[in-house]
């Protein structure tokens, strides 16, 4: 969708933007905090101290209740490592770049959402272009969440990342909106 660039936006606006992909990351590294509670659960998906994302997905294929376990390990880590990092941050407006906010409920947690979208052919053109996985898998992970239509739906503010000029001046459109209603409230 282009949701990474756009993050970047928003901190090249003065936003803290925190990266849940980047926590997890963080979580699944050498001396991370899930690396323990998966290794007991899934030892073959934890290799030299640290979670192998591709032995993960051999797990999650082969168990179809095994999302489900990590889940259960992952989130709430992930929230706590979100709640440090909005302690800490020392800007007037913070991003949480959350790829499956409202399949995971968080969006009850936020001031505003803002949905990051692009078309279906552009989306599967950049994921492609990563060569990170097959069409296959990318069509499995897409039916698995929430519809694009239903996130922009159910969001405050709506970025089209069609072109790097429109989606920054969305960004800013944004951030101003939100700054003017700091100032109004």
């Amino acid at each position: 969708m282009g949701k990474s660039t756009t993050a970047r936006m928003f901190s090249d606006a003065g936003c803290a933007v925190w990266d849940a992909d980047a926590a997890v990351h963080r979580l699944y590294a050498k001396g991370g905090s899930a690396v323990a509670a998966i290794g007991d659960l899934f030892p073959d998906a934890v290799v030299a101290d640290v979670v192998d994302r591709t032995a993960l997905r051999q797990v999650i294929d082969a168990d179809p209740d095994a999302l489900r376990q990590i889940e259960n390990i992952v989130h709430p880590l992930v929230r706590a490592d979100r709640a440090r990092f909005a302690d800490e941050a020392e800007a007037d407006i913070i991003v949480f770049d959350i790829p499956l906010l409202f399949e995971t409920g968080s969006e009850t947690e936020m001031d505003a959402v803002t949905c990051v979208t692009v078309s279906a052919d552009i989306q599967e053109n950049r994921v492609m272009a990563r060569q990170t996985m097959t069409r296959d898998q990318f069509s499995s992970i897409r039916d698995k969440q929430m519809s694009n239509a239903e996130k922009c739906h159910r969001s405050d503010y709506v970025i089209e990342t069609d072109t790097l000029e429109h989606a920054r001046q969305q960004v800013h459109d944004v951030v101003s909106d939100i700054r003017r209603y700091m100032t109004d409230a």
